[in-house]
């Protein structure tokens, strides 16, 4: 049998073999055309990137090795076709091998083998369906030049990286965590204003978080009650968050990794191990703090399990939340404090998350309330959506916190369910909170693959990821108010999510083999 459909390995985690050596030998399996389907995707996003992604506004090396004209006119064209069956490519490949995990053909070492596969080349490719990583680098150059990153926007620098950044963040302050931007700041200091040098070498110092998720998905699956093959697929192999978190350069992919790893050691009792890791996520983006509540159950359901163990009485409720709750918010200040303490930056970060607000778009469900009621009654009261979008942030805010917060009460019994609560608690604020973005979505997916799934809830998030990634363009600017690319991706979403369960559903196949044995009579 090949090395697909070789012995299932335990909820642990891989034997250790190399990853690539595993790779030539799975690329002869069943799954070999899916897998060779993947890696073209790849390649077509990363050939496909170099004209029509995100690119620079100049772009010397381009012009050096007579590329440039991948950037305008027929060859401007070619790219976004090659990114765009680059995309779908990768979609179709990894929905066909979602249909082999969900039968149990498939190893988790196989699926990491994949993995490497189809993250090679988007390791090299210009940053897609963003520009963000343009601003990461200005922000990092701004600490490195002596400005004061959380006060100042990037325009306080002229320069080629400022030339780069979007104009909607060029005078916005960095809303992102200290440790993040000193490793920002690294980088410039590194690469100076090189633009390719420094967004490889961001992408490379954030890629531990897809390691560090590696680690965690079959360490959680563990704890959850999860299925190893099916969070790996899901968590990791999916486009959404491949071609988003490394082809984009998005930080989420160190948070996302820590928070998973984090969230592991607290659950195996490693606890202050735990929040700290915690707390370097949230360092470098304050997402990663929403779990840190949540785990307090945890501590504190493992310190009445060990006290009874000890046939001692369980300790009383209140004063165990004071002393767990306590010993966390200690770990965690004692991990701000370092980079804190770091000139010209400081807490400001905290003041600097209203910054997201500026994003406006109906993926956001305040800002889709705005749109509507601006629709159906601007008419009669003049509504402008700038006017209504407060209102409707501030409800979706309160609805917000109440969902939250009865979250993470119904969990205090239980570890299990403390966990499983970050997840929804993730998918909460992005659905609720003022700005929304697809790559926001890989936020719950850290924690949430890791749990028992249903097919059908697959094939629904299968859909969404299509859909949710067709709603940009490569070059960062949003689709989702084009009728054309809201329609495309509900039409394709949702053929991508029934086609998971139901092969062939446009029945393409079956008219095949009718028509070729029927002929049609000349």
């Amino acid at each position: 049998m090949t090395a697909l459909t070789s012995q299932r390995e335990t909820s642990r985690g891989g034997t250790g073999q190399n990853l690539l050596g595993r790779g030539r030998r799975f690329l002869r399996g069943p799954a070999a055309p899916d897998v060779a389907l993947g890696l073209l995707g790849s390649g077509l996003i990363l050939f496909g990137g170099l004209g029509a992604g995100s690119v620079r506004v100049r772009d010397p090396l381009l012009e050096a090795v007579s590329l440039s004209w991948l950037r305008f006119g027929h060859g401007h064209d070619l790219s976004t076709v090659a990114i765009y069956v680059g995309v779908l490519a990768m979609f179709l490949a990894w929905m066909r091998l979602g249909r082999r995990v969900l039968g149990g053909g498939i190893s988790p070492t196989a699926l990491r083998g994949v993995l490497v596969l189809w993250t090679g080349p988007l390791l090299l490719s210009p940053p897609l369906f963003s520009r963000d990583a343009y601003s990461y680098l200005a922000q990092g150059a701004l600490l490195r030049d002596g400005f004061k990153p959380y006060e100042v926007g990037p325009v306080a620098s002229p320069g080629v990286l400022l030339d780069n950044v979007s104009n909607v963040w060029t005078t916005t302050t960095a809303p992102y965590g200290p440790l993040f931007l000193l490793l920002s700041d690294l980088v410039t200091r590194i690469t100076g204003d090189g633009v390719v040098a420094g967004t490889i070498l961001l992408r490379l110092v954030m890629f531990p978080g897809i390691v560090l998720m590696v680690w965690a998905l079959p360490r959680l699956t563990a704890h959850l009650g999860g299925n190893h093959a099916i969070a790996l697929w899901l968590a990791l192999l999916n486009p959404l968050v491949l071609v988003n978190l490394v082809a984009g350069v998005h930080n989420e992919m160190l948070m996302v990794g820590l928070l998973a790893a984090g969230t592991v050691l607290v659950l195996d009792r490693k606890h202050a191990s735990g929040f700290a890791v915690v707390a370097v996520g949230m360092a470098v983006k304050a997402t990663a703090g929403l779990a840190l509540p949540f785990l307090v159950w945890v501590w504190m359901a493992h310190r009445r399990e060990d006290a009874l163990a000890r046939g001692e009485d369980p300790p009383k409720p209140f004063p165990l939340f004071c002393r767990t709750a306590g010993a966390g918010v200690a770990i965690v200040l004692a991990v701000f404090a370092g980079p804190s303490l770091v000139p010209n930056l400081g807490i400001g970060w905290i003041g600097a998350l209203s910054g997201s607000g500026l994003i406006i778009n109906w993926l956001s469900l305040p800002t889709a309330l705005a749109h509507i009621i601006t629709l159906c009654f601007s008419w009669l009261f003049h509504f402008r959506l700038v006017a209504v979008l407060p209102y409707t942030r501030a409800l979706c805010g309160l609805v917000l916190a109440a969902i939250v917060a009865k979250l993470w009460w119904r969990s205090r019994h239980s570890a299990v369910e403390a966990t499983k609560s970050i997840a929804l608690a993730l998918i909460a604020v992005v659905i609720l909170s003022p700005a929304a973005l697809t790559w926001y979505y890989a936020w719950p997916l850290a924690l949430g693959a890791a749990q028992r799934w249903s097919p059908r809830w697959l094939a629904l998030t299968v859909g969404l990821s299509l859909g949710l990634m067709l709603l940009f363009r490569p070059s960062g600017v949003t689709g989702m108010y084009s009728p054309v690319d809201v329609t495309a991706a509900v039409l394709l979403g949702t053929l991508a999510g029934v086609s998971l369960l139901h092969p062939d559903p446009l029945r393409l196949r079956a008219r095949a083999n009718k028509l070729a044995h029927h002929p049609a009579e000349t």
